[in-house]
This record gives structure tokens, C-alpha cells and sequence, in this order.
């Protein structure tokens, strides 16, 4: 069962009720205040702007957004602001605003003040491929620079927790590798073939893993039956864990800006999910992950 549209996750979040109360870090970005403006309008999250108030109403003020229905807490240190609104369970979900990854990872992470669990913080993103109608998501793509095997493990389970969460009861998780040959001079092969036999023998459940692959062979059933490794218990993947960051990241990018796609993004591992794309990103993406965060909320 393939996974849901971006279109459905609007559609759902509109039927939301109450609305989610959401503590973004960081409000002086006039794209950050406009996917906030559009989703309250729409019922789906009850905004939560922490940040330097007077910049916030400056921007806001020339972006032409008005802040009805916003609450605005006055913060120097934007990400400690909104991480303890969620600690104090005065929000359900936490947004990146204009703020640093690393600066909201600090407080994400204090072992006082934070949302840590024992879980490994991860980003995952929704790409839909509009011409094929095609969807799957990608991990980690913001935060493990070079997982290890035991991290691999776990963002697969939180990966494959977010596909059950938009509709696939039993995805299909492909670790990619650069090649599908497994290769003691390429560990990422070895660890791709780990995994697999891990969920072969029941130790992760709920999902059928295949590894290593190339991108070509997770992508394209065309591919892989000319390559003579078309599985048909498997056939294309609805999750792409990638073996390091620098694979996922350009990969991801590359598709956001050449493809016509719609896309979105979320931190799993946290004790809430956080809406979380880069500071560049436009309205329509940050709106697109705040669909998303609430479609894998439980």
C-alpha cells in the first residue's frame, strides 16, 4: 500500500481537531510566519512564536502577516524557549524556524532541559514525485554524519514507524550503497546485508528491508530486472535509508531543485516530532512539513 500524498496529509490535518498547539523556535522569518498563518487559518496548529518579539512583529509586519491567533513569547535564546513549552506540555510539536541546526539541536539534546529519549535524532523526508505520482522517504538526510551500524538500526525503526503512521503497514526499506555487491572495501555493503538478514530473521519487524542496493535497483523495477536482481517480493522501495550523510543530503537536494516534486521534513527521536527543513526553504515546504509532523503524530 503506498504511502500517503502530501494532497491526503492536507486533507487530514484540516479535519484536526483540536488544533495542535506548536512552539516554533525562531519567528522572524516571514516563510516561517506565513505556513504558520496558512495552517492556523486552516485549523490544523495553534501557533507558538518564540523568538526576540519586537523582530518577529517586524517581520511579520512587513511580510504582510497578520499574527491573529498567534501567541508570541519573547525569547533571546529562540530553541530553549520552544523546547520547554513542549517539556511543560503546552505544545504538542516543535518547528524550526530561522535558527541553526546545531543551536536547536543543543537544546533538543540537554540531558536537563531537553526532548531526549533513547532513540537517535534523525531527519526523514517525504519526497512525492508529481509526474509519476510516486512517494517515498528518505533517512537520515539532516543529522547522522556517518551512522553506525547500531544508529542505521535505529533510524530504520523510526523511518519505517512514520510509513506505518502514512499508510504502508509493511513498507519496503532499501539501504543503499553505491554498489549492490557486498565488498569488504565498502562497509557500508557489509552493514546494508546486516540489516537485512536482521529483519529476514525477525529482529526488526513490520517491514521488508533489501541491501545493499544501488539507487537505480531501489527505484526502478526496469532497472533492476535489466540487472538481473528485480525481486518481486520486494519491487520498489517505499524508504531509502542512506549510508551516510553526505549521500543523503546531496541526493536530496539534487531532487528538490531538478525534480517536480513536493517535499517535506520532520526529526524523529525526539519526544515530539519536530518540523524541520532548512532555513532557505519556502512557505509551501514548511507547510508541507507541518503536514507532515501532524500526519505522524500518534
Amino acid at each position: 500500500m503506498p504511502l500517503v500524498s502530501f494532497e491526503a496529509l492536507f486533507q487530514a490535518a484540516d479535519s484536526r481537531r483540536p488544533m495542535t498547539p506548536v512552539a516554533a523556535a525562531g519567528g522572524a522569518d516571514v516563510t516561517v510566519l506565513q505556513a504558520l498563518r496558512i495552517a492556523c487559518d486552516r485549523g490544523w496548529v495553534a501557533p507558538q512564536v518564540v523568538g526576540v518579539e519586537a523582530e518577529v512583529r517586524r517581520v511579520a509586519r512587513d511580510g504582510g502577516v497578520a499574527l491573529d491567533g498567534f501567541t508570541l513569547v519573547d525569547a533571546v535564546e529562540a530553541a530553549g524557549g520552544a523546547v520547554a513549552l513542549v517539556r511543560k506540555g503546552q505544545a504538542r510539536l516543535l518547528m524550526k524556524g530561522q535558527i541553526s541546526t546545531p543551536a536547536l539541536l543543543k537544546a533538543m539534546l540537554d540531558p536537563a532541559t531537553g526532548l531526549r529519549t533513547d532513540r537517535v535524532i534523525c531527519q526523514v523526508v517525504l519526497m512525492e514525485l508529481l509526474p509519476s505520482d510516486r512517494r517515498f522517504l528518505l533517512a537520515d538526510t539532516g543529522i547522522c554524519i556517518q551512522p553506525t551500524l547500531a544508529q542505521k538500526s535505529n533510524v530504520l525503526h523510526s523511518a519505517v514507524g512514520l510509513a506505518h503512521a502514512l499508510g504502508a503497514p509493511c513498507p519496503r526499506v532499501a539501504i543503499l550503497a553505491a554498489t549492490e555487491t557486498i565488498t569488504p572495501s565498502m562497509p557500508e555493503t557489509q552493514e546494508a546485508a546486516e540489516l537485512e538478514r536482521r529483519q529476514r530473521v525477525g529482529e526488526l519487524s513490520g517491514c521488508v528491508v533489501r541491501g545493499p542496493l544501488s539507487f537505480d535497483l531501489a527505484f526502478d523495477v526496469e532497472a533492476a530486472v535489466k540487472k538481473q536482481r528485480h525481486d518481486p517480493a520486494f519491487g520498489i522501495a517505499d524508504v531509502l535509508l542512506f549510508p551516510n550523510l553526505v549521500a543523503a543530503n546531496l541526493t536530496v537536494k539534487a531532487m528538490m531543485y531538478v525534480a517536480a516534486c513536493r517535499f517535506g521534513g520532520v526529526l524523529c527521536g525526539a519526544a515530539c516530532p519536530v518540523v524541520f527543513m532548512s532555513r532557505s526553504d519556502t512557505t509551501a515546504t514548511r507547510l508541507n512539513s507541518l503536514a507532515l509532523a501532524l500526519g505522524g503524530l500518534a
